[in-house]
């Protein structure tokens, strides 16, 4: 689903509205993950939290998930409704080909395609998706940059709780559970009213670059934060949490918008459909992976190379360099910068083209 809804949102937009789009969609995407929780933290086992409205030996008693499990399906079924009033992104048209008569110096009319030019290079772009390397790159800078932060999360929360003897910060759930919270606050806002300018100014491709280069130092901030304690402690911490988050959303908000601009308008789900795929296998691998780094990296606390979460941070921004290198040609094509250009008539039928649904289109 979330793959289509960002297909959806690149087709309803104008060039010069596509981050907004895109940014959109990671904004709502994060207020669900703060109302998904709490539906299932307020709501579960009600017996034993509203005793008076669900008394002991009703079906919810019985059945203490049941709660959360129906307001979830609730939701959905409004997704459904809302879904019903939607219009179709794109439709089909007919395309008139837009030719102008000449007339030589002997009286012959001279038929002119204006479009010629635009048929031929759409041709030698119609070629299966899996031969777009333009996509191919923009997917892999989404994907191996995915790795990374996977990673990062999973080892935030275990170095967070360890004790201090072994480089962590001693902290409990609640407090990582905080910390988290802060940075998803400011995210949602980075998001709704920063993203889409910066993109538009400096475009998707130096959005990404600008996001890696700074995250390498900032990661080195955090093994000297054990040493801390105190206000200076939770300022620092959630600072970079901050930064850290802000940083990754440049950077994953960045890729959609490559990918979709790396295939013409009728392949973006397509497109969208591989990435999360691809980003699944990579999700599969990271958190069991970081685990392992992460309890590797405590036995050699004492190491005199690299020690603790110092190796941890050099393997991660090992990640972070290879994405940067990804976002350089001949690698990653400057042409993603801008849509694929479309194709003058839709490849399966030859007598119509794709147009955005002008009733949903920011003018």
């Amino acid at each position: 689903m979330l793959g289509s809804v960002r297909a959806y949102a690149s087709e309803i937009c104008r060039p010069e509205h596509q981050a907004l789009g895109l940014s959109m969609v990671g904004t709502m995407w994060g207020v669900g993950l703060i109302i998904g929780p709490a539906i299932g933290g307020y709501f579960a086992q009600p017996s034993e939290k509203y005793p008076s409205l669900f008394p002991s030996g009703s079906i919810f008693d019985r059945f203490p998930y049941a709660l959360p499990c129906l307001c979830i399906s609730a939701v959905s079924f409004l997704g459904l409704l809302l879904s019903m009033w939607l219009p179709e992104s794109i439709h089909s048209s007919k395309c008139i080909s837009n030719r102008t008569r000449k007339i030589d110096i002997n009286g012959n009319n001279i038929s002119e395609d204006k479009t010629s030019r635009a048929l031929s290079e759409s041709e030698q772009n119609r070629r299966p998706i899996w031969k777009n390397w333009g996509m191919i790159a923009a997917v892999s800078v989404y994907c191996i940059w995915g790795l990374h932060d996977m990673g990062y999360s999973e080892i935030f929360s275990l170095w967070a709780v360890s004790p201090n003897n072994l480089g962590g910060l001693g902290f409990t759930t609640s407090d990582v559970g905080n910390v988290l919270a802060v940075s998803g606050a400011a995210l949602l806002v980075f998001q709704l009213f920063a993203f889409a300018p910066l993109a538009n100014r400096f475009g998707a491709i130096n959005i990404i670059r600008v996001g890696t280069v700074l995250t390498v130092p900032l990661f080195a901030v955090y093994p000297v934060m054990a040493r801390l304690h105190g206000v200076s402690l939770w300022a620092t911490l959630i600072s970079a949490a901050v930064i850290k988050n802000l940083l990754s959303i440049c950077i994953v908000t960045g890729s959609f918008i490559l990918i979709n601009n790396s295939v013409p308008i009728y392949q973006r789900g397509l497109a969208n459909g591989i990435s999360m795929s691809s980003m699944s296998l990579f999700k599969a691998i990271a958190p069991a992976t970081a685990g392992i780094l992460f309890s590797w990296s405590q036995e050699r606390i004492t190491a005199s190379f690299l020690p603790g979460m110092w190796m941890v941070v050099f393997i991660l921004d090992i990640f972070v360099v290879i994405t940067l290198i990804l976002t350089f040609e001949p690698i990653l094509p400057k042409s993603l910068l801008k849509p694929f250009r479309e194709a003058i008539d839709d490849p399966p039928k030859q007598t119509e083209k794709l147009e955005r649904s002008s009733s949903f289109t920011f003018n």
